[in-house]
């Protein structure tokens, strides 16, 4: 059995520590090791604990998720953080990515995609919440290409990219094989490959995950 991805949660709100607590703890590849209610406190506890994957409110007393997020980049370079934000402008995002994040995600659309960009990020790719995603392939914002480069992340090989792409647009095996020209077999490990790297469950999990990283504006 594959260990448990180990989490820090930090917020101000008691409220939405609650809720984001409860959403872990009911995941069982995740395991809480600590949790915040400001920046500094947070620091401290991520500081002792080592996690995998820190989720950091953007907005917290004493210390910032960004700043906060820039501290960890020099102090504990192997986690990696998720910001957690209400803000949803683009201006939010550049400066959230800037000093090292590897996700922005939505509080308003956490119950739904949480877990999910916890499993990204942790996995080594770049996650940003399905609601702002598309703003990455906007005239005024970085083109489709180099927005598709950075948000495939380094874990999976280009065919299980292009498999998960059409599995989540709803072909079969069987299409997928007659679309790509390579046997249904093949098809099958590719997918295989895939959802293992990424721990995905079922295909409403691919869909989720192919929505966040942008892949299928352009199918």
């Amino acid at each position: 059995m594959s260990a448990k991805v180990r989490i820090v949660l930090a917020d101000d709100h008691p409220i939405v520590l609650e809720g984001l607590r409860n959403l872990v703890a009911a995941e069982g590849r995740f395991e809480l090791v600590g949790e915040a209610s400001s920046g500094l406190l947070a620091l401290k506890v991520i500081r002792a604990t080592a996690p995998d994957v820190a989720v950091l409110d953007i907005s917290m007393p004493e210390l910032n998720g960004i700043v906060l997020t820039r501290r960890l980049r020099t102090e504990c370079p192997g986690v990696r953080v998720l910001l957690l934000t209400l803000h949803e402008d683009r201006a939010y995002v550049n400066q959230a990515m800037k000093p090292g994040a590897r996700g922005y995600a939505l509080k308003r659309t956490a119950a739904a995609h949480l877990l999910q960009a916890i499993q990204a990020v942790y996995v080594g790719g770049l996650y940003l919440d399905p609601a702002i995603a598309h703003t990455l392939n906007s005239p005024n914002g970085r083109g489709a290409g180099e927005a598709r480069q950075v948000l495939q992340g380094p874990e999976l090989a280009n065919r299980e990219v292009q498999v998960l792409k059409l599995t989540a647009l709803g072909f079969t095996n069987k299409e997928i094989a007659l679309r790509l020209d390579v046997s249904a077999k093949s098809i099958e490990t590719y997918k295989a490959r895939a959802v293992e790297k990424l721990q995905l469950k079922s295909r409403a999990d691919i869909v989720r995950f192919a929505a966040a990283q942008g892949w299928l504006a352009d199918i």
